[in-house]
């Protein structure tokens, strides 16, 4: 079997991750991994599959940034040869983000069927870009990897039959568990001189948010109020920094702006913090599993397994409300809860158990209408770190 997987920005590179790891534990599934180049930026890439020990792309699209349309189109573009070429079996894509999109359509239009893990999710927001690309790539995949049960409900209420729904759980909690010894060891909270559970994190990056002058401002007065009783580390995202640059009181609060971080460091530096505020759908779930109190500051989310947990708390964009909430998180005792269903770090073995044993992928090979695979570096999954074994 050959399995052509797909990534293309931050997010993408934890689910991946787990998947590239039990594939080095299995024989006879051949790889080609495609990094699109949605994130290229060092910190938000190439740190990230050194981190994580993910092999090298075998393919790199290269195609940067753009606007919605001009980056998914740019993907198809580039993506098309490489799979009249290469020829699998499957794609995989994962999570949300435009490569996910670009990839299963021009994969799908070429007769090749396609794996959406993390399906099913669903903020019913259709003004989010994120709702679109989740929708479509549902529509058109022939296997959906659910994460939780709400994706479940969902896809039943569009009228998916169930052979196509498998819940397999988290994989990016998968990634998760397997790195938080590792994570331990960072030395970033030295770095940084913070002292554990006595700071708050902030992420901010949703166009709702940060590209609106007026509700940016009213966010960051928010946290200037919640950091007068706890100092907030706010690592910066690339299309956050415009928009904090225009706003001169910050430099007089008790909010410290620093560059993005590595996937081990931010880990730790989650992990020992005393509250999150963000608008991340991933940092949503890794609270979860950490037992740190979150509040996202959207008016919906697409993960209400993490509400129900009791760790999230959907607070919006309005400051009174989001002063409110982070001052009686502030005063919340530690949470521990039991992790959502299939949160245990086997995600991605159930997903490739699925694959190995579906009739769509033995009828393809009983019509030939997939040639053998024989390519450049095709012969067994490399590994970016000879030094890093995922428990």
């Amino acid at each position: 079997m050959h399995l052509l997987i797909v990534a293309g920005a931050r997010p993408n590179f934890m689910k991946i991750a787990p998947l590239t790891w039990e594939l080095e534990r299995r024989s006879g599934i051949a790889l080609t991994l495609v990094h699109t180049g949605q994130h290229y930026d060092r910190k938000m890439s190439e740190l990230f599959f050194e981190q994580l020990g993910i092999p090298a792309p075998d393919v790199n699209l290269g195609v940067g940034s753009g606007s919605h349309a001009v980056q998914t189109a740019e993907v198809m573009r580039r993506i098309e040869p490489v799979l009249v070429e290469r020829r699998p079996d499957v794609v995989i894509v994962v999570g949300d983000v435009n490569s996910t999109v670009a990839c299963a359509l021009t994969a799908v239009k070429l007769g090749i069927p396609v794996a959406h893990v993390e399906a099913g999710l669903r903020s019913f927001d259709r003004s989010m870009p994120e709702e679109i690309n989740r929708l479509l790539t549902d529509a058109i995949s022939e296997w959906l990897f659910v994460s939780e049960p709400s994706g479940v409900t969902n896809l039943h209420r569009e009228g998916v039959p169930s052979t196509r729904i498998h819940f397999v759980g988290n994989v990016m909690i998968d990634t998760l568990l397997a790195m938080r010894d590792l994570a331990e060891r960072s030395l970033v909270l030295d770095q940084l001189e913070l002292a554990s559970q006595e700071y708050a994190v902030v992420t901010l990056h949703r166009p709702s948010n940060v590209d609106d002058s007026a509700v940016f401002s009213g966010l960051m007065a928010a946290l200037g109020e919640i950091a007068k009783l706890v100092p907030i580390v706010f690592p910066i995202h690339p299309r956050t920094r415009a928009a904090v640059e225009q706003i001169a009181a910050l430099k007089s609060t008790n909010v410290r702006f620093i560059e993005p971080l590595g996937y081990l460091d931010f880990l730790k530096l989650v992990a020992h913090s005393k509250l999150v505020l963000t608008d991340s759908g991933g940092l949503q779930e890794e609270t979860t599993i950490l037992g740190i109190p979150c509040l996202t500051l959207r008016e919906n989310t697409e993960r209400p397994v993490t509400v129900d947990q009791g760790t999230n708390t959907l607070v919006g964009m309005n400051p009174v409300r989001i002063v409110e909430a982070g001052l009686r998180s502030l005063r919340r005792s530690p949470i521990s809860t039991v992790p959502p269903q299939y949160w245990d770090g086997q995600a991605a073995a159930r997903i490739l158990d699925v694959l190995a044993g579906s009739a769509t992928l033995v009828r393809r090979h009983d019509n030939e209408v997939s040639a053998p695979h024989t390519h450049p570096g095709s012969n067994g999954v490399r590994r970016a770190s000879a030094e890093f074994t995922p428990t």
